[in-house]
């Protein structure tokens, strides 16, 4: 991690630097903002008391990264103003290396998850995007049972659910063995609760005993005996799921759905082994007519 500091007080500067390369930072050290300007790194410890200097047009440039005031007093100018554009946190000089580290540090760990949760964000988004749901997500309540034939639509109405409500959302799959610690676990967060239709009778009691008072959705491919309430939410556009067993007519219908306009019908009819006639009547009674 490359580091740069900015201060004028030369023992001040050397000193921070050389505590920091003992710890394994790569420093560099500068004395005036028109210096630093153009100079990338991960971290930026800007004195804000630099006479004749202007320190908000390399904060306006670096925002992005992490950058820590060093201030020799707090007032809008030193610290409010410069928070506000962008700078993440500040210190008061004289200051220990280690409150300086433990800063630096929070703020490399809060960038590298910000960063994980970004990748997350658009991997669910990408596999998630083709699933249609017709259902509003307004009527969906919390402590509610959802049957479906498809559970990743089910993931999809969820997040988008839990993103438009406002909620904090834990996952939590009966497949894993310390599932019902998980649930008992949790207190304040709506619980998600899925693969259901693995569980054993005298589990799927115990469940359902260890959710009534907790907020749960619970996603199923078969139905539960239970007094919450239920729903039912089935799709016509299933995506293909290597983890699945499609029916053949769920699998030809994917095949026809999703590859109609990429081969001509001889070639598509082949790889599905069936005559070009048989393809017709497969489109017929699926509803899934070429667009002229």
């Amino acid at each position: 991690m490359k580091i740069v500091i900015v201060e004028n007080e030369l023992y001040l500067a050397q000193s921070i630097s050389s505590k920091l390369i003992e710890q394994g930072y790569d420093t560099e050290t500068y004395s005036s903002i028109k210096e630093a300007m153009n100079i990338q790194a991960d971290v930026y410890l800007l004195s804000t008391n630099l006479p004749g200097q202007n320190v908000m047009p390399l904060i306006d440039k670096h925002k992005d990264k992490i950058i820590i005031l060093m201030v020799n007093y707090i007032n809008n100018d030193t610290v409010s103003e410069p928070l506000k554009r962008g700078a993440k946190d500040y210190i008061v000089k004289p200051f220990m290396i280690e409150e300086l580290l433990r800063k630096i540090e929070h703020y490399q760990e809060y960038q590298e998850l910000k960063k994980e949760n970004t990748l997350y964000k658009e991997y669910i988004s990408n596999m998630l995007g083709d699933i249609e749901i017709n259902y509003n997500i307004e009527n969906l309540i919390s402590c509610i049972i959802i049957e479906t034939n498809y559970p990743k639509a089910i993931d999809k109405l969820i997040f988008e659910y839990t993103k438009v409500k406002r909620k904090h959302l834990s996952i939590i799959s009966v497949k894993n063995e310390n599932w019902k610690e998980k649930i008992t676990k949790f207190n304040n967060e709506l619980l998600y609760i899925i693969d259901v239709h693995l569980l054993k009778k005298s589990d799927r009691e115990h469940l359902l005993e260890l959710i009534k008072d907790k907020e749960f959705i619970i996603c199923t491919t078969t139905p539960i005996d239970s007094d919450f309430p239920t729903i039912q939410i089935t799709t016509e556009s299933k995506l293909y799921d290597h983890n699945e067993i499609l029916t053949i007519d769920d699998y030809v219908k994917y095949i026809v759905n999703n590859f109609q306009y990429k081969f001509p019908d001889t070639e598509l009819s082949k790889k599905l082994g069936i005559s070009r006639k048989s393809l017709w009547e497969k489109r017929k009674k699926y509803g899934l007519f070429k667009n002229k």
